[in-house]
């Protein structure tokens, strides 16, 4: 059974940062794409960033480019997120997710495992 548990979230200022941790078990981990997506209150689950299995290539949304990073580490089978210049609207709960390809998806029904969520509260 593939299992996802991400960590890291809090409550931090306006131009602070958080860093988002996402462990994962039950699945070669080195061998699926991996994405990180958010859900604020009322809104539809929306793309932030993904990576492919390799970590060579990586996506983002175009409102957290320059100032999110998405990593993993094979070895630590774990899945990672920098935010910086954190805003309001960043808020929201972050899940982290993977789907059975290499390859990466901005669609979060290309997505068949996922976390229970991190809440990320952006707020002075």
């Amino acid at each position: 059974q593939v299992q996802l548990v991400e960590s890291g979230g809090g409550l931090v200022q306006p131009g602070g940062s958080l860093r988002l941790s996402c462990a994962a078990s039950g699945r070669t981990f080195s061998n699926y794409a991996m994405g990180w997506f958010r859900q604020a209150p009322g809104k539809e689950r929306e793309f932030v960033a993904a990576i492919t299995a390799s970590g060579r290539t990586t996506y983002y949304t175009d409102s957290v480019k320059g100032r999110f990073t998405i990593s993993r580490d094979n070895a630590k089978n774990t899945l990672y997120l920098q935010m910086n210049s954190l805003k309001p609207e960043d808020t929201a709960v972050y899940y982290c997710a993977t789907r059975p390809t290499v390859l990466v998806s901005t669609s979060p029904h290309q997505y068949d495992y996922w976390g229970q969520g991190t809440q990320v509260t952006v707020s002075s």
